[in-house]
């Protein structure tokens, strides 16, 4: 994990954590991590096999999990979860979108597991809700794989989760595969992946990582992809030139910001020039802090490639996080210029404002913030930021209305009442957000009365 963790208000600020816990510990809790560069590669693998199931990729959502076991799930609806053991262990693209479009079979089968088995007396909402209470700390992205706040789930209860049955097993191996070949794509990756969780059948149980466990593996299953592989007409079709540089850069990358800078300089040598060894080399610099390595390095990236989103975005970081904000701002300008479609980057472009503390930056951060919440209003870092900003600029009925935007998506009901009610006082009595502060109270009131009759 990183090395440190910086909290501002309930933000906590990217790409830093707390120092490393003892092995005990690291199997009983898990962080949430966003970053734009990882989720779009995700994204760009998935997307495809979403539309081959007939399923909205926009829909399904996904989530990072540092956790250096291998393993992937689905759980509450559309949710897609990936360890981050898993994305960087991955060898080849093939093998992650092999994955993916397993899991997009349990999606599209309708094989999600009833939560409330699985956990005892938790319900599906208080499932999400935990998961919601981990989003409180995610960094609003201005990070390359920001941290979030800890939870305190047991390694018990996350196998549990998603332990499916073998028939669902092979239900979803045959609908992969069958989206594997409505986009031409080989199967092979996914039967690579076989044969390395057949090496983790033979650990014992507490030893195995825990897809072995939660997706069980058996011959038929096996024999069923290798039989595909030799079957289709796309097994010999190679994985795309972009998504291989794609997979290097993001798992160099995570490599970098989860393990030691020791670690990554062995793994990403000096004498290694390729594009994702000095990727992985200027975080390590920065991470130590050695900023006379990292700038350089990251600049050199950046002259190669000027109209890179996520260089630019690691250099606002560094430059940010070291005491540098005014400098930071162009690079996250830049970075939001060639991505504007990201909610990260522009979530990220904000924060930096807003932590200037110069007034002439506001009306820019709010700007960005709302286009920011109008593709992902569930952030929650952008509702408070977004609190912020209007709060300094004396607008208190927006602020509050900010604040009950924030604090229900936290399930804080109490302080969404009491800020809706506020923002009601100050605000018009019409228009989309009075409309919108109706809403916050009535699902306040009616998920405290649920809460009320358990």
């Amino acid at each position: 994990m990183f090395t440190r963790l910086f909290l501002l208000a309930t933000l906590v600020l990217a790409l830093v954590a707390p120092p490393t816990p003892a092995p005990a510990q690291q199997t009983s809790r898990r962080s949430f991590i966003r970053d734009a560069e990882v989720e779009n590669t995700i994204r760009a693998y998935a997307t495809p096999l979403f539309q081959a199931a007939g399923l909205d990729p926009d829909a399904v959502r996904v989530h990072l999990l540092v956790d250096p076991s291998l393993n992937a799930f689905v759980a509450g609806g559309q949710n897609m979860f990936f360890h981050t053991g898993l994305l960087i262990r991955s060898e080849s693209p093939n093998q992650l979108i092999g994955v993916i479009a397993h899991e997009t079979g349990h999606i599209s089968g309708g094989h999600l597991i009833r939560i409330q088995d699985a956990m005892g007396n938790a319900s599906t909402e208080a499932i999400l809700g935990m998961l919601a209470a981990a989003a409180v700390g995610i960094a609003s992205g201005r990070g390359d794989a920001a941290t979030a706040v800890m939870m305190g789930t047991q390694e018990s209860a996350m196998r549990n989760l998603m332990a499916f049955s073998r028939t669902q097993e092979g239900s979803a191996d045959q609908a992969g595969l069958s989206f594997l070949d409505s986009t031409k794509q080989s199967a092979k990756g996914f039967l690579e992946f076989f044969e390395i969780l057949g090496d983790q059948e033979l650990l014992v149980a507490a030893r195995q990582d825990p897809y072995v466990r939660t997706h069980p593996l058996t011959r038929d299953r096996v024999a069923n992809v290798r039989d595909h592989v030799a079957r289709s007409p796309y097994s010999a079709n190679p994985d795309r030139p972009d998504f291989i540089e794609m997979h290097k850069r993001m798992r160099a990358k995570l490599f970098a910001f989860l393990e030691s800078p020791v670690r990554t300089f062995q793994r990403y040598k000096e004498t290694d020039n390729s594009l994702e060894s000095r990727y992985a080399r200027a975080i390590a610099s920065y991470r130590r802090p050695d900023m006379d390595t990292a700038l350089p390095l990251i600049d050199g990236l950046l002259a190669e490639r000027p109209k890179d989103p996520y260089f630019w975005e690691l250099k606002g970081q560094m430059l940010f996080e070291n005491g540098r904000g005014a400098e930071a701002l162009e690079p996250y300008r830049t970075a939001v210029k060639y991505l504007p479609g990201s909610a990260l980057l522009r979530i990220g472009l904000a924060q930096v404002e807003v932590e200037q503390e110069d007034p002439a930056l506001l009306d820019d951060a709010k700007v960005q913030l709302t286009k920011a919440l109008q593709s992902e209003p569930d952030n929650h870092s952008g509702w408070r930021l977004l609190a912020i900003t209007y709060g300094r600029q004396g607008d208190e009925g927006m602020a509050a209305y900010a604040m009950a935007e924030q604090t229900l998506l936290e399930g804080r009901l109490t302080d969404a009442a009491y800020h809706a009610g506020k923002a009601e006082r100050l605000l018009p009595k019409s228009g989309p957000i009075w409309l919108r502060i109706q809403d916050i109270k009535e699902r306040a009131s009616q998920v405290k009365e649920q809460r009320d009759r358990r």
